[in-house]
């Protein structure tokens, strides 16, 4: 009984602490200079905080796939190769060179792909059998797969997949060999319904957003242990898209048929526990967040927006 009862005070002084807070974020109403760039549906943002750019992923017929701004807001060029239906966007720094990762739920020659480009749009890897969906029993044959991250050792985490026969989590080392699986289909413990986002914290943590199951699912990034879940912020609509601010407090989370972003405490080392809602920013009705990203550099942080057809970046006050 005392344990369940400091339990119960520790998780309530947690919370408490964030009670009160004011709003954290503005809207950069002069990003980007000059909007009529986005022709398509834009469905995924990256940031390049080491060059200042931000590429957008955006689908339509006959539009440019992909997008490269400054973080100013000034369109500097697009390229459209091999890209059919961008899903989502990572951008990679190592100490030599940048690339840009996309994942491609296409249904034609390019599609069911992760692929890696440099920053001018050259394709230099592609992971998948393009134009084949397929099951989870190969590793490397995804279908629709949403997300990927890459970590600077080149060890990659990808979710797969937005609504296809594959749900699950797959760990690759940087040559592509699988180091661990999570998933499949389900509703139980390391289960998943449509994840649609992947990120991964300096403690070692990956955090999933498991969009159908209305729930976060956080792992052990090293054994694909699973470390617990988050599920009470999200009752009204579940996660489409999750990233960490650039001070690793927050985590930035799109709810897209709510039109909100919430922001929620991150949790310290140890325990997962349950998520605190800190702020929220509410968009307008019919915006519809598909995925974020933030500016490691500066902290802002940039929502792709699949119905009001543009990407808005909102900056820390």
């Amino acid at each position: 009984y005392l344990f369940l009862h400091f339990q119960v005070l520790k998780a309530f002084d947690y919370s408490s602490s964030w009670r009160g807070q004011q709003q954290l974020y503005k809207l950069d109403i002069g990003w980007p200079k000059i909007p009529e760039y986005f022709t398509g549906q834009p469905f995924c943002v990256a940031v390049d905080s080491l060059h200042g750019l931000v590429y957008v992923g955006q689908r339509g017929d006959n539009v440019p796939k992909v997008l490269v701004f400054s973080v100013e807001g000034y369109f500097l060029y697009s390229w459209n190769e091999t890209v059919e239906m961008p899903h989502g966007i990572f951008v990679l720094n190592t100490a030599t060179d940048s690339s840009v990762w996309i994942t491609d739920v296409g249904t034609g020659e390019y599609g069911h792909t992760v692929k890696q480009y440099s920053p001018s749009g050259k394709l230099l890897q592609i992971l998948g059998t393009p134009g084949n969906a397929g099951s989870s029993l190969i590793p490397l044959q995804f279908d629709q797969p949403a997300e990927i991250f890459v970590e600077g050792s080149g060890d990659m985490y990808v979710v797969d997949g937005d609504g296809g026969m594959n749900n699950r989590l797959l760990k690759l080392s940087n040559d592509y060999k699988e180091l661990w699986l999570a998933g499949p289909n389900g509703t139980g413990i390391g289960q998943f319904r449509i994840p649609h986002s992947v990120t991964v914290d300096p403690v070692g943590r990956v955090w999933v957003a498991d969009r159908d199951n209305k729930r976060i699912q956080v792992f052990d990034k090293v054994t694909g242990e699973w470390l617990g879940y988050w599920n009470s912020c999200f009752s009204e609509d579940g996660p489409y898209s999750i990233r960490f601010t650039a001070d690793y407090k927050y985590l930035i989370v799109a709810q897209l048929n709510i039109n909100r972003l919430a922001i929620l405490a991150a949790p310290p080392v140890g325990s997962i526990g349950d998520c605190v809602m800190v702020n929220t920013i509410q968009l307008a009705d019919e915006t519809k967040p598909h995925l974020v990203d933030v500016d490691m550099k500066s902290g802002a942080v940039y929502v792709a927006e699949i119905g009001a057809q543009q990407v808005q970046k909102y900056i820390p006050l």
